[in-house]
């Protein structure tokens, strides 16, 4: 089981607490994570990633095991830790401002 953080207001949206878990078949991946996270919480799609593109939306981040995985491909293998269960795959919204 692979275990995601979500931000507080995707969390109320998903109506969850804590951390959740997905089930990942094959190799673990942001795409395979977030279509098993957008499968289990439907809700969740398009919060993520636009619908049409599949792309990253602006002020979402991705980060594990203390990187920014944001710029990563979606079909790069996360962690080892991330993809063991050990380590969470952390959703952040990102702040903008000045």
């Amino acid at each position: 089981m692979i275990r995601v953080v979500l931000p507080a207001h995707l969390k109320n949206l998903a109506r969850v607490y804590g951390e959740v878990e997905v089930d990942v078949a094959g190799e673990v991946t942001q795409r395979r994570v977030l279509d098993a996270l957008e499968e289990s919480y439907p809700m969740l799609r398009g919060t993520l990633r636009d619908r049409s593109t599949g792309r990253r939306r602006s002020f979402v981040r991705f980060y594990a095991c203390e990187e920014d995985l944001s710029n990563d491909s979606p079909d790069a293998p996360l962690p080892a830790p991330v993809a063991a269960g050990h380590e969470p795959l952390l959703i952040v919204g990102a702040m903008a401002g000045g």
